[in-house]
């Protein structure tokens, strides 16, 4: 017999395109009731009467809603590996590619911090999608280890070390202080530029 599929897998993909667009509505509305609403309160029937669909053509697509906050979390992981790709692409000097880092990830969350903290804290984690996110997260090390080996006299003692580290600091204080209503996005990015940068210029060989 075929394996059961996982609950919060979704139950068909769509291959008109017209049934793509009706995904895309449940998707966007889905969002926005999540950033209103929360997990808890977030029900299936809320997510398609904002979408204009009814219920049973959003279980044509998602069995429930861990299925539709998974599409989200993967379309989001999606974009800002992207960005991030894009925008440590281009070699440049420190002073340059760590605010312009810094920015791109800031950005990426800021749109909507009340979803964010929905898909960080409470999205399902199937192993594909955590090995999803080591492999974007290995590309970003790589990339910045990339840029710091071609950096003119930093000379680090230990390149992959501090580019793990530079990626970490990121994305950790960018998670835990987004969407507080006492930090100031420009403050931030600006605090979390100089973090990094005096991380890394610190970790040169004696």
């Amino acid at each position: 017999m075929p394996a059961a599929r996982p609950a919060h897998q979704p139950r068909k993909t769509p291959r008109q395109q017209r049934a793509w667009r009706t995904r895309g509505r449940v998707l966007a509305a889905a969002a926005q009731v999540f950033a209103e609403y929360g997990y808890a309160s977030a029900t299936t029937d809320r997510v398609a009467a904002r979408a204009g669909v009814s219920i049973g053509s959003l279980y044509q697509y998602f069995p429930n809603k861990d299925a539709i906050l998974l599409a989200l979390t993967e379309e989001h992981l999606e974009r800002a590996a992207r960005t991030v790709r894009e925008t440590l692409a281009e070699p440049r000097p420190l002073d340059r590619w760590v605010p312009d880092l810094v920015r791109t990830v800031v950005g990426a969350h800021a749109a909507d911090p009340r979803l964010h903290q929905v898909l960080l804290d409470q999205a399902p984690r199937p192993p594909e999608l955590v090995e999803r996110f080591h492999r974007a997260e290995a590309e970003a090390v790589l990339a910045v280890r990339n840029l710091l080996d071609a950096e003119p006299g930093l000379d680090l003692a230990d390149p992959a070390c501090t580019a793990r580290f530079v990626v970490a600091i990121v994305e950790s204080l960018t998670h835990r202080l987004i969407g507080r209503p006492q930090v100031d996005l420009e403050e931030l990015t600006a605090e979390i530029v100089a973090i990094v940068t005096a991380y890394a210029t610190s970790r040169r060989q004696n």
